[in-house]
């Protein structure tokens, strides 16, 4: 793998660090303040993430993708390829049942679940990266870095 995608790779990364931290001040914000606000905020935050959840799996899982080049260079890593891209669509259908709970915030106690939820995709997302960043290492001895841009 060129240098030049591992770059990107890392930008990329960054760039959902950025997202990841929004959304975690987002939710921790207090809403009883203003709970049509905090779920803007949070609505906002989530539409971002999902933003670069979707250029992750195009960087990732698409034709020319970094999975591909893993699978093809090193196929012992077939595994944890495969519990990656099976991670996706986990974390994708927690963040899209996110965003649609999150348009109907009425009260506190539905700040309270949309916090949970939040915290339960955030710990999902974290776990990925972090075997993310294991398998770019064990394929490529390359360190993509903990989302500094």
């Amino acid at each position: 793998m060129n240098n030049s995608f591992l770059e990107e790779l890392r930008k990329r990364r960054g760039e959902m660090r950025g997202s990841i931290d929004a959304m975690e001040l987002a939710l921790s914000a207090p809403a009883a303040a203003d709970l049509a606000r905090w779920a803007e905020r949070v609505q906002a935050s989530l539409t971002g993430l999902s933003s670069d959840l979707s250029q992750h799996i195009e960087i990732t899982e698409g034709p020319a993708g970094m999975y591909q080049e893993v699978l093809s260079s090193e196929p012992r890593l077939a595994g944890a390829v495969h519990r990656l891209k099976g991670e996706h669509d986990d974390i994708r259908e927690q963040l899209d049942a996110l965003i649609a709970r999150t348009g109907a915030v009425h009260n506190l106690e539905d700040a309270t679940v949309i916090r949970d939820l939040g915290t339960d995709l955030l710990r999902s997302l974290v776990h990925h990266r972090q075997r993310g960043a294991d398998l770019v290492f064990e394929a490529y001895e390359f360190d993509v870095g903990g989302g500094e841009t």
